[in-house]
């Protein structure tokens, strides 16, 4: 059973972080998983009845949903290829080049969400696979080959992919708000 479903069925409204240990995963690296947990559950809620012209709106400028979602897949991405002590692709840095712009055929929030989705999950599975001895093996990021370890790497998905997961909530009422009329007053 994934910690995604297991979340899901125990959650009820709890948080995932309040769920407690998991047992197939490091001790080490459970507060990652439930953020991770909690993200794509705060993910699937936030942008899930959007359309698409609310997913790709810029409310005042600002990135779009669509963008968001596209990010936290592709960075989750780019960051197991450097925990794996792996170099990025040209595929990959073509898709980052991408993220922001919606395409010929504007691709609709179920579809963002799935592929977010899909990535947290491969995120949770090396989560689950990696063990604590493997924590501070060195890894190098990016062409400069800046410094960091599978923790560093491995941590920074979690709060990452939570830093947009927030920014997907608020952009998502926002656009919400717009789309049905409903602008702050203030």
């Amino acid at each position: 059973m994934t910690n995604e479903l297991t979340v899901n069925q125990k959650a009820g409204g709890t948080e995932a972080w309040l769920l407690g240990p998991l047992s197939d995963t490091s001790f080490m690296l459970t507060p990652a998983a439930h953020a991770l947990m909690q993200a794509a559950i705060d993910i699937e809620r936030a942008a899930s009845a959007l359309t698409v012209e609310e997913v790709w709106r810029k409310p005042a400028g600002a990135p779009s949903v669509g963008f968001h979602l596209r990010h936290v897949a592709g960075s989750i991405d780019r960051l197991l290829t450097y925990a794996r002590g792996g170099q990025l692709s040209a595929e990959q840095f073509r898709a980052l080049a991408t993220e922001s712009e919606p395409g010929d055929a504007a691709e609709e929030a179920v579809a963002l969400i799935r592929m977010a989705k899909a990535h947290i999950e491969d995120a949770l599975q090396v989560l689950r696979t990696t063990t604590d001895t493997m924590l501070a093996e060195p890894r190098e990021v990016g062409r400069s080959g800046l410094p960091s370890t599978v923790f560093g790497l491995l941590f920074h998905i979690a709060e990452h992919t939570q830093r947009h997961t927030g920014q997907i909530v608020t952009t998502a009422r926002i656009v919400r708000g717009i789309s049905s009329g409903e602008e702050n007053q203030s």
